[in-house]
């Protein structure tokens, strides 16, 4: 890519004594060219002078002057008006001189008022762009399926226009939250205003970011599979682009198009792999966040210290110079600096007789230090082992617990025990812990498939207990009753069979 190379005249009427006045005058042609008056004669300018704002006299020589200076800067161009009848001849000097712009000139102004707009404006980060690029993408999608070339033109262009907005807020943001950051001899209150709106301004775009990337990332592989060239070819078609002296318009215009496309790729999409801009900017943001927290911590800090380090140290060395005698010295340096006796000195040997009371410490073996006296200025205390607690007589009763369910399982299961095909009204009267135990057997056995011939089997999930369950071919109803009420239903033929037990009383036999 060539460096941008700037005329060196470009610029230079906003330099030296008459830099209002040169500024005045490119804003007065600027208002006409918003009027579609592309040539001004001196009097119209003078009118267009006021408009803006350019009040002072002005005698026609020194407007004069101006105009031929910014003419010499190629910034405004002359040329005679032979179309007017003139009356007289100070009319024809008056009118014969037409003036308008240049391309420079068009290009210097709109630089200075791109200028004073980025001074004037404030920078966002705004979910709403996001949300509107996602939306001109679909639409463009839906344009390349079914829309005409100006449609596709036209979305296009939203498009580009809201990524162009998406990248200007952002640098601007960016640079005023590092401003921020920056910022030295800030009033408290004000930062801490500001911190809170800005961390809750973060806050709130960076949800559902992730959202919104994947449905634009969708949303740009689909027109990508459509083609990105066939898409701009038709954009060109829709745009109408006027065929004057010159090179093709074409040409230039692709290949802008073709510039953005790859920057929207580079926010949300980059063709060779690398970290999309869009996740780099939910990496700032959150480094921000964390930044202006710790921003306020050190001037909130620096507020609480009434002095400095250096102002403590030259008190403190104030302090030394009048201290009357060595030991109120030596208590001023260990208040100061905490440098008192080593904390395991009291420790002694387990068996003291070992080491005689006169041995110099250099020579004397090492004793043991607990870890715990750095940290918490205090060693371990090792106590009596705590006495193992004698579980057996709960064990006894749980397993008497266990044996006594045993017994009643056992007892409930002989009960049930049918020896053979019987009806359910032939229970008649049972102890409600059995009866469930019944109801449960009739509802596994219905919640079986039934054979050809209507028999359901259950049994329970040990494989204990089975039942076969026939309905009742004379439709008649059985009536059970329980200490806590009557039951009702088909009177089921049924037999209840237990299986292990069976088999431990045949084993028995066998045996024996």
């Amino acid at each position: 890519m060539d460096p941008i190379r700037v005329p060196p005249e470009m610029f230079r009427f906003t330099t030296g004594d008459r830099a209002g006045l040169y500024v005045s005058i490119l804003h007065a042609f600027g208002e006409a060219n918003e009027r579609l008056e592309t040539a001004l004669g001196i009097d119209d300018v003078r009118a267009r002078l006021r408009q803006v704002g350019w009040l002072d006299a002005l005698e026609d020589d020194d407007l004069a002057a101006a105009l031929d200076q910014l003419r010499a800067w190629n910034l405004v161009d002359v040329i005679q008006n032979h179309s007017e009848n003139y009356r007289t001849a100070s009319e024809y000097e008056r009118r014969n001189l037409q003036y308008s712009l240049t391309r420079q000139g068009e290009a210097a102004f709109a630089g200075v008022m791109h200028a004073m707009t980025m001074l004037a404006s404030t920078g966002a980060l705004q979910t709403a762009v996001l949300d509107a690029i996602s939306d001109r993408l679909g639409d463009l999608l839906h344009e390349l399926e079914s829309g005409t070339d100006r449609r596709v033109f036209s979305v296009l262009f939203e498009l580009e226009s809201h990524l162009e907005a998406l990248r200007g807020n952002t640098k601007q943001f960016n640079g005023e939250l590092q401003r921020l950051l920056r910022a030295e001899g800030v009033d408290l209150a004000v930062f801490h205003e500001v911190k809170a709106a800005t961390v809750a301004y973060l806050q709130e775009f960076l949800t559902n970011i992730e959202h919104r990337r994947y449905a634009i990332e969708t949303r740009v592989r689909g027109i990508e599979d459509y083609g990105v060239a066939r898409m701009h070819r038709r954009a060109l078609d829709g745009a109408e682009l006027p065929q004057l002296a010159g090179p093709d318009p074409a040409v230039p215009w692709l290949e802008h198009r073709r510039a953005r496309w790859e920057g929207l790729r580079a926010w949300f999409l980059p063709v060779d792999g690398s970290i999309p801009r869009i996740e780099q900017l939910n990496q700032v943001g959150r480094r921000a966040i964390v930044a202006l927290l710790q921003v306020l911590d050190r001037i909130t800090e620096s507020k609480r210290r009434s002095s400095s380090a250096v102002a403590d140290f030259r008190e403190l060395a104030r302090w030394f110079t009048v201290v009357p005698n060595q030991d109120d010295l030596h208590r001023l340096w260990s208040t100061a600096f905490g440098m008192s006796s080593a904390r395991h000195a009291h420790l002694a040997y387990s068996d003291p007789e070992l080491v005689a009371s006169s041995c110099p410490w250099p020579e004397a073996p090492p004793v043991e230090v607990s870890p715990l006296l750095r940290s918490s200025g205090r060693t371990e205390r090792f106590s009596r082992t705590g006495a193992v607690r004698d579980v057996a007589a709960l064990k006894a009763e749980r397993a008497k617990r266990a044996a006594a369910e045993r017994a009643e399982l056992q007892a409930a299961w002989d009960l049930l025990d049918t020896g053979g095909a019987v009806r359910l009204s032939s229970f008649g009267r049972l102890d409600h812990a059995v009866f469930e135990r019944l109801l449960d057997l009739l509802g596994r056995a219905l919640g079986a498939a039934p054979r050809s011939d209507g028999i359901r089997r259950g049994g329970t999930t040990d494989g204990r207990i089975e039942i076969v369950l026939r309905p009742p071919p004379d439709g008649r109803q059985a009536e059970l009753k329980t200490p806590q009420g009557v039951f009702h239903g088909p009177d089921y033929i049924l037999e209840i069979i237990a299986l292990t037990v069976r088999v431990d009383s045949r084993k028995a036999l066998g045996d024996e």
